[in-house]
């Protein structure tokens, strides 16, 4: 039987750290409600397909619609199994709301999985969740990784780290890896025919 997962959306996320594991865990038979504060479930987030073009930090371009199936202001953690949290510049602002902050702090105490990707480090160290923890994350989060009391893990772009339950990679190039260490810690087991 699958789980429930909540992924904490927002505009500005990035567009295929968000749509990736949304589908992606759909497909393997988990139940995902992505919500925003603020917003509805039909309402949606803007996003925004970060890439690395050469210069020194990634470019941003347009997204997608990103339709919410969940409405923020109904959601129970309690009632989820794991957490999902995309990076992008979404988190930049998610971190200000005080009930996102107590939602990955439930997570987080109630040793439940968390993925996290990208910029979604920022979120973590707002919740103060993070230490102690080997944590990667977009490089430019390393410093608030590190205040946050988090051991920043730096490793390739395609790469993952598991801490616990706590899986996090540093931008969607590692969605194979990150997914991956995810299911196992969510239990998902895959088989070949």
């Amino acid at each position: 039987m699958g789980k429930k997962i909540l992924m904490l959306a927002g505009d500005f996320a990035e567009d295929y750290e968000t749509m990736v594991p949304f589908q992606a865990l759909q497909m393997v038979g988990h139940t995902v409600h992505a919500v925003c504060p603020g917003k509805k479930a039909g309402d949606y987030v803007l996003t925004a397909v970060h890439d690395f073009e050469g210069q020194q930090t990634y470019s941003e371009k347009p997204g997608h619609r990103f339709t919410l199936n969940a409405t923020f202001d109904e959601v129970r953690p309690e009632d989820y199994d794991a957490l999902v949290i995309p990076g992008g510049r979404a988190p930049e602002y998610l971190r200000m709301n005080p009930k996102v902050i107590s939602v990955v702090q439930h997570f987080a105490n109630a040793d439940k999985p968390i993925a996290a990707i990208c910029h979604g480090a920022q979120l973590l160290a707002a919740a103060g969740v993070i230490r102690g923890k080997r944590v990667s994350a977009y490089p430019a989060c390393a410093a608030e990784v590190k205040l946050a009391g988090g051991d920043y893990a730096e490793i390739g772009m395609d790469q993952a780290v598991t801490d616990g339950k706590l899986v996090t990679a540093p931008a969607w190039p590692a969605h194979p890896a990150w997914l991956a260490q995810f299911l196992t810690v969510l239990g998902t087991r895959i088989t070949h025919g």
